[in-house]
């Protein structure tokens, strides 16, 4: 089984958990986007959905499927999106395609968030893959200095204008023994807008796609 095709097995299985009548929280990146394909079978069983990106949101239209603004919504049952690594202990990096924050409020106002992945992206320590921060642009240079002194080695994502107008920093060279705190801590560098550490709200189960077939861990 191919990576894409473990990605899309995920993507299939996290249609079980969506229930007729409710508004799906809806992420993105390449797995989301076969969960999208997917939920476009049941569209006529649910309300609509939330998008946290602009591309996954064209692509949820182009399904006939509604969406709507966050802020008409109270709260999701579910909230189904990809990450770039993931922990045994459900602590995620996310934002490898630039909409980590709107990831991370779509998250927040989901009861259950289910993370699709295929096994590759399961590690026992975050850090391999590089920690985005999104950034007001003024405070670029100095939040750059501050990661360093956390001990990152961050690197401006050339070319890269999130949907909120900002700018990513990629932070490497981390190993992130307590994504927890170091959530914490860069959240409260000024200029920061959010960083792609899901730890503080991680998710609740974690389907992985496997040479196997689709595995629900949680």
């Amino acid at each position: 089984m191919t990576q894409d095709e473990m990605k899309k097995a995920a993507a299939l299985k996290a249609l079980e958990f969506i229930k007729p009548d409710t508004i799906v929280g809806v992420g993105t990146g390449s797995t989301v986007n076969h969960f999208i394909d997917a939920l476009a079978s049941m569209k006529n069983q649910i309300v609509g959905a939330v998008s946290s990106s602009d591309a996954s949101t064209k692509l949820l239209e182009q399904h006939g499927i509604e969406v709507f603004d966050l802020n008409s919504v109270d709260t999701l049952d579910v909230y189904v999106d990809g990450a770039d690594e993931i922990t045994e202990h459900f602590a995620m990096i996310k934002g490898g395609g630039a909409a980590l924050t709107r990831e991370k409020i779509v998250a927040a106002v989901a009861k259950e968030f289910i993370c699709i992945a295929d096994s590759s992206k399961q590690v026992d320590i975050l850090g391999d893959f590089p920690l985005p921060v999104e950034v007001i642009p003024m405070a670029r240079s100095y939040v750059a200095r501050e990661l360093v002194k956390l001990g990152g080695d961050p690197v401006y994502r050339e070319g890269v204008v999130t949907d909120n107008g900002n700018v990513i920093l990629d932070v490497h060279n981390l190993k992130i023994i307590d994504p927890k705190q170091l959530e914490v801590d860069i959240n409260a560098i000024v200029g920061v807008v959010t960083n792609g550490l899901f730890a503080c709200r991680g998710a609740n189960t974690l389907i992985l796609g496997t040479p196997e077939g689709a595995k629900v861990i949680g």
